[in-house]
């Protein structure tokens, strides 16, 4: 970064610009921005897993007082662009999941557009479907890679000749469920369609992680070119499921084409979530971890095996994490994918390494205790000193510090062996798990800069999903201006921005916060201390010269302590704490927030979080909050999450890696190998139930 103004804004804990808007009610999120005679639009559902509709009746919901038109195949508008199969919906009448999105009823009020799509009658002819992941299905195939662009397979030395030789061995296999991103804010959509008129042709108001990314869908889908604009500058929550357009974008544009350019207003509503906006797919890993007599690993093999849809793939970087985590001479990793009559699989909060490493960390428990060794001893001795994968020297690691810092404030000296340690009626267990995120910076990102009347204007269009870019991306600014905070004014979440990347990959301060970074140098090189009225510059986020030279990922360490009831087998978490090394900390008070809301969606993901499957029907039967469990403030005992200050100049120019994920990555594993120490059953298939405990 540029010299540090005398009173820095980055480092320090200062509240949320956006705060007492959202508090006071005057944010504007996307479903309320007030826009003239809007009209309402209620989607229509395939209720079939798979076939073919036959006969559509809309006659009694166009009777309907308030409905202004009704939506299907039959009318909707053809796509210019119909490659990517999940966004392709109303073009034909075929039906390749339940709870396909196959038209709507638009109408003056939501209750109206409802109640008239529960009167649209429609006939199927249904065909056999399949919709149950095995491990050993015949159907499963090797996609050309996997998410974002990592190689399918990796293959280094002779994996199965070490594992014969082992003196220690680890084979087992450990389950991940299919899950589902629940962020506060619905997915919602408004779309307005006003061809021939001055401004755009297409105008959306989106809760999206990436409002450039919605514009590039949505022109290619509709062959605009760039006549689209998206506007989201408040967004409440995502977790990936809004890093992409799904069908409902594509939806209420349709709608709006027949609005007679009226604008649409469509907020899908909790139970469609569960079958439209994307999900984490569920996984299932084989480990095997071959050791020597002192725990040093002489082989890992991760195999995974993972569902995706049949119209659209998606394949989840579920072993890549073991490419990387510990020094193995001998060391193979595969996805293979089951294409399956189910919803398309999509980004879930650490897509990958969440479920990958609960695989893994749960391992190199298994093997701590088959060695006699002590979980963190076993990790230490198997601390690789560059990155196993690339060679690559690290650009900041500091696991170990995470490890040795975390025992200390946890009091690790406590724990016991496993099943010995009861309090009353309670079973009392501690366990550990690293954790590790890659540190993503995307190119491509573009800031602007100007200056009037004592001012200075910031301007690119990045996303806030609750995470405090309104507060960080200002924080960077000012001190990369030398100027105090109240001199700036950020602007963020438009189309009419310059162009920024997804807030995705917990990528977004470091992709964002170089490029303010950049602009606010090139500002300063072209107009000086003391610009002129109107001074303006711009600048691209630059390439860092360090970035191919140095393996750059986020680490940590996680502990919990949990508490199993001798008779009920409920579990509890009373304590967690988690260590990290995250590079440079922008705001603590919004980086704690991150990485504690990290922590506990990882204890949801070991304890509660199961989307149940209906094989017979091919839907989600749990598709609401009421039966999709996710932690309340009872199920929250004391977290606490803490940084190691080692800014990384080598991931890129602000030194900041990514926090928004990490804190999940090592959390399932923890709350796994802490009951495993509480109980002695070890459970392999997330998530740990009461009747998993019974043995």
């Amino acid at each position: 970064m540029t010299e540090m103004s005398p009173a820095s804004s980055v480092g320090t804990s200062l509240q949320r610009l956006d705060g007492p808007a959202k508090v006071l009610g005057r944010a504007a999120y996307a479903f309320e921005q007030p826009l003239e005679n809007a009209a309402y639009l209620h989607p229509l559902q395939a209720t079939i897993a798979r076939g073919t509709i036959t006969r559509i009746d809309s006659t009694a919901a166009e009777a309907t007082e308030g409905v202004i038109a009704v939506l299907t195949h039959r009318n909707a508008s053809r796509l210019d662009d119909t490659e990517d199969r999940e966004l392709a919906i109303c073009q034909g009448a075929d039906v390749a999941f339940r709870g396909e999105l196959i038209g709507g009823v638009v109408a003056e009020t939501q209750e109206i557009a409802r109640h008239a799509a529960s009167l649209v009658e429609i006939d199927y002819e249904e065909q056999p479907h399949d919709t149950r992941l095995e491990r050993e299905d015949g159907e499963v195939y090797t996609p050309d890679s996997v998410n974002p662009t990592y190689d399918t397979d990796t293959d280094i030395g002779d994996v199965f000749a070490a594992i014969g030789e082992a003196d220690v061995l680890v084979d087992e296999t450990y389950k991940t469920p299919m899950e589902h991103n629940n962020p506060l804010e619905p997915h919602t959509s408004v779309a307005v369609w006003r061809p021939g008129g001055e401004g755009p042709t297409l105008t959306v108001y989106d809760s999206t992680q990436s409002v450039h990314g919605v514009r590039a869908v949505l022109a290619r889908v509709f062959g605009l070119d760039t006549q689209v604009r998206v506007v989201s500058p408040y967004v409440g929550g995502g977790f990936g499921s809004k890093g992409r357009p799904h069908a409902h974008n594509v939806l209420a544009v349709l709608a709006a084409q027949l609005a007679g350019g009226r604008p649409v207003k469509l907020a899908v509503t909790r139970q469609q979530m569960f079958a439209v906006t994307g999900y984490r797919t569920p996984t299932i890993s084989r480990l095997r971890l071959a050791a020597d007599a002192d725990g040093r690993l002489t082989a890992l093999c991760h195999d995974a095996v993972e569902q995706t849809s049949r119209i659209k793939e998606f394949a989840e970087q579920t072993a890549t994490c073991s490419r990387m985590m510990y020094a193995a001479p001998n060391r193979r990793t595969t996805h293979r994918l089951a294409a399956l009559d189910v919803p398309v699989p999509s980004w879930m909060r650490a897509p990958g390494e969440a479920p990958g490493m609960y695989a893994l960390e749960s391992a190199v428990d298994e093997l701590a205790h088959a060695c006699g060794l002590d979980p963190i001893e076993l990790r230490m001795r198997n601390e690789p000193d560059v990155d196993p994968e690339s060679g690559k020297p690290w650009s900041g690691r500091h696991l170990v510090e995470c490890l040795r810092t975390g025992a200390e404030r946890f009091g690790w000296d406590a724990r016991a062996g496993a099943g010995t340690r009861r309090e009353g009626s309670w079973l009392v267990g501690l366990g550990v798990a690293a954790s590790t995120y890659p540190a993503y910076t995307m190119p491509g990102s573009v800031a602007e800069i100007g200056y009037r009347d004592g001012r200075y204007a910031v301007r690119i269009g990045a996303a806030d999903i609750g995470t405090g870019t309104w507060t960080a991306l200002s924080q960077i600014a000012a001190d990369a201006l030398e100027r105090p905070m109240e001199e700036i004014d950020l602007s963020i979440g438009d189309t009419d921005l310059p162009y920024a990347t997804v807030e995705g990959g917990s990528s977004g301060i470091a992709s964002w916060g170089s490029t303010v970074v950049a602009a606010a140098r090139a500002f300063r090189d072209e107009h000086g201390k003391d610009p002129d009225q109107g001074a303006v510059t711009r600048a691209e986020m630059p390439e860092h010269p360090d970035r191919a030279d140095y393996a750059a990922h986020s680490f940590g360490a996680v502990f919990v302590e949990a508490r199993v009831h001798v008779d009920t087998r409920e579990v509890r978490i009373p304590r967690m704490l988690g260590v990290f090394s995250a590079g440079r900390i922008v705001n603590p008070r919004t980086a704690r927030s991150q990485l504690i809301g990290g922590m506990t969606f990882g204890l949801s993901m070991a304890l509660f979080e199961e989307s149940v499957l209906d094989h017979r029907f091919g839907h989600v039967v749990n598709h609401d909050l009421a039966q999709y469990h996710v932690p309340a403030h009872a199920d929250i005992g004391d977290i606490e999450a803490t940084w190691l200050d080692h800014p990384d100049e080598h991931a890129n120019a602000l030194g900041a890696k990514g926090i928004g994920e990490i804190g999940i990555v090592g959390t399932p594993a923890a709350v796994a190998n802490a009951v495993h120490n509480a109980t002695g059953i070890r459970v392999r298939d997330l998530p740990i139930t009461p009747d998993k405990l019974l043995a």
